[in-house]
């Protein structure tokens, strides 16, 4: 090898070296002219999806009550032993898809078994409440029925345990996706039927109540 092939052979590799740099400073270029904008459709995709999980968190169906603390004992007010009057409920939005509303309280302590004190279906979905003494009547204003409970009554009759340790009295709420049109003063057995494989959700409160 001559002295100018030599010298010709160290430009090629020159030459090769120069245009790899030239290759990297255009790539390195364009990384850093796309990665913004990915970088921001990343994160538009991301904050609506942990947007909608806190979303799905706020929206949990919810049933409250101001009459008593849940958990906790029902002032006399509300059982057979003062005014028997039914609780104050309040509740949160229900599922997409409900039609209508069905409660049923009863207590699982009774020493025949479950007994049964309040029925009440085909609320209207408006309903985000009921008052407190709500009247016995079958029809509710409004909208809605009360069904007729254990002790053979209309509407809600209140806890009336015999002497002894605490009964524990629970108010289910249930969000349903029919209006049933079941028969005035219909009974507990009848509005389970009538449910079955139409309730999207359910909320529930427990007070507890001894003579």
């Amino acid at each position: 090898m001559t002295v100018g092939d030599l010298i010709k052979s160290r430009k090629d590799v020159y030459s090769i070296a120069d245009d790899l740099t030239d290759a990297l400073l255009v790539l390195l270029h364009r990384m850093f002219t796309v990665l913004p904008p990915l970088t921001m459709v990343v994160l538009a995709l991301v904050a609506p999806a942990e947007v909608c999980g806190q979303k799905a968190a706020s929206s949990k169906f919810e049933l409250k009550t101001t009459s008593f603390t849940p958990g906790g004992f029902i002032p006399k007010r509300f059982t057979c032993e003062a005014a028997n009057v039914s609780p104050a409920l309040t509740w949160t939005d229900p599922p997409l898809g409900t039609q209508s509303f069905a409660i049923i309280e009863d207590d699982p302590d009774a020493p025949s078994g479950t007994f049964v004190h309040w029925v009440v279906y085909d609320l209207p979905t408006a309903y985000r409440k009921l008052p407190e003494a709500l009247s016995g009547n079958g029809q509710m204003p409004g909208g809605g029925r009360q069904g007729t409970n254990d002790f053979s009554r209309t509407g809600y009759s209140g806890p009336c345990p015999p002497p002894g340790r605490p009964h524990r009295y629970y108010i289910r709420l249930y969000a349903v996706d029919a209006i049933l049109n079941l028969r005035p003063a219909a009974t507990r057995k009848e509005l389970d039927a009538a449910m079955q494989g139409h309730i999207l959700a359910q909320a529930e409160l427990m007070g507890r109540f001894a003579r």
